[in-house]
């Protein structure tokens, strides 16, 4: 089985975001990056997927050469092999779901994975794109992932905490959610291993944006607290506050 996983670099989820001098982008500056996070569950169902039917997980990416740190990282995880689209600009999802797709075409697959979302531009998006190029099936927020004869048997979160149950014929691409399984950690073997690693570098080929930043801005500051005094007072006053300032009630 040939199993590819389309990773993002991102900033780690604690990273303190603030908007850049152009006002269009974030500052870099103490930025720390690493695997987008719903992007981990999709490279630990390769692993498990390659280690129970056989065959190779190969990890994918685009992005500025120093995405190399997290593509080696996936490679310490299990993956086989790693690929990527080198590109210094940034890319809406439809670029990027297009350059992806380009370079999967010229790659064996019979599975192709994403996280459902990623953690910075939260568009939800790229994978399904993807599955539109290449014209296969997509089940998206896959919770529980099944491979027997040739199908992809899928369970994905559906509204009101339902669950629904998808088969599929592969090839097919899969956005994979939090549930799924729970990532592993690189092992010192697999460490070695991802430091031999040659990694496939190409241009990204990404076409243009079709959506343009105007303008980034920080949230606004929180309000001050109140306080509204004791006793039974106070509580007329707290219940008058949320009603009619905050209006939750």
């Amino acid at each position: 089985m040939e199993i590819i996983v389309c990773i993002r670099r991102a900033p780690t989820t604690d990273a303190r975001i603030k908007p850049g001098p152009d006002g269009k982008t974030f500052d870099p500056a103490g930025i720390n990056y690493d695997i987008s996070e719903y992007d981990k569950f999709a490279l630990e169902a390769a692993i498990e997927m390659k280690e129970k039917h056989g065959g190779k997980a190969t990890v994918l990416s685009l992005g500025p050469a120093a995405v190399s740190k997290e593509l080696r990282t996936a490679v310490a995880m299990g993956c086989d092999a790693a690929a990527l689209l080198v590109s210094d600009a940034s890319h809406d999802s439809w670029a990027v779901a297009n350059a992806l797709a380009a370079k999967l075409k010229t790659m064996p697959h019979d599975l192709v994975l994403f996280g459902w979302n990623s953690v910075d531009n939260q568009s939800a998006a790229t994978g399904q794109m993807v599955a539109e190029l290449l014209g296969l099936p997509c089940v998206s927020v896959a919770v529980a992932l099944e491979i027997k004869d040739g199908v992809a048997h899928v369970e994905r979160l559906a509204a009101g905490g339902n669950r629904e149950r998808l088969a599929v014929k592969l090839p097919a691409v899969i956005t994979c959610q939090k549930g799924l399984n729970k990532p592993r950690q690189p092992n010192m073997k697999g460490l070695m291993n991802a430091k031999k690693t040659v990694i496939d570098e190409s241009p990204a080929g990404a076409p243009a944006n079709g959506v343009a930043v105007t303008r980034m801005d920080p949230p606004p500051p929180r309000p001050a607290g109140k306080i509204v005094g004791k006793g039974p007072d106070a509580a007329r006053a707290l219940v008058n506050l949320l009603r009619n300032e905050a209006k939750v009630i």
